[in-house]
This record gives C-alpha cells, sequence and structure tokens, in this order.
C-alpha cells in the first residue's frame, strides 16, 4: 500500500507515512527519524515504543549499514539478550520490525524469510 508523508497529520489527527512502496517501507531511508518509528508503530497497532522496541530498531540499523543485508532475528535477540521470540512480540514479525526501522526493502528473497 502507498503511503503519504508523516509530516502532516490526517483530519483525525492520526499520522500519515511518509512515501511508501506497495509493501510499506520507506523510500527514501535516510528520511528516517524517531518520530516516523513511532508513528509508523502507532499506524501499525504495536503501540508506544519501549527500550526493546528501540534496541532491536538501532541494531538492525546499525547491521544494516555495516552489511547491508537482514541479520538473522535470532542473533538480534541474541546480541541484545532477549528472548528469542521478542521480535514477534514486540513487533508481530521481522518484516515490521524492519519497516519500523526505516530500512530500504530488501527484496522478496530476504521478505520470504521474515515471518
Amino acid at each position: 500500500m502507498k503511503r503519504e508523508h508523516f509530516n502532516s497529520t490526517s483530519g483525525q489527527g492520526r499520522p500519515v507515512p511518509p512515501p511508501c512502496d506497495e509493501d510499506g517501507f520507506l523510500l527514501d531511508s535516510t528520511s528516517w527519524n524517531r518520530r516516523i518509528a513511532r508513528d509508523m508503530a502507532d499506524l501499525d497497532g504495536i503501540g508506544p515504543l519501549g527500550p526493546d522496541h528501540w534496541a532491536v530498531i538501532h541494531y538492525l540499523r546499525e547491521h544494516h549499514q555495516s552489511y547491508a543485508s537482514v541479520p538473522p532475528m535470532s542473533q538480534v535477540c541474541r546480541t541484545q539478550h532477549l528472548d528469542r521470540h521478542a521480535v514477534q512480540r514486540l513487533f508481530g514479525g521481522c518484516r515490521e520490525a524492519w519497516r519500523i526501522a526505516g530500512l530500504p526493502n530488501p527484496g522478496e528473497e530476504a521478505k520470504a524469510y521474515m515471518i
């Protein structure tokens, strides 16, 4: 689903997301900021982002910056000292965590593993 931008709000005061591709990934990942992450989480029904959410988000962003790849979620959880189901519990899935982290669409093959 294509989305517009987060800088404004809809008539109901809800945030309007920045331009995204048909899968909901930001078209311009350099436009990401913490407010966009919070707004995306709100729109996705995830609710307020707590310390564990931010730990996962920052790890994903740092890993992507260093390796330009999607890390195994078991690695994310282990390095952040979270239980192995934390990403699922916190975000509803790997794909949602990647999107909220503001990272680009990883491609069809990677998305197939992002359950």
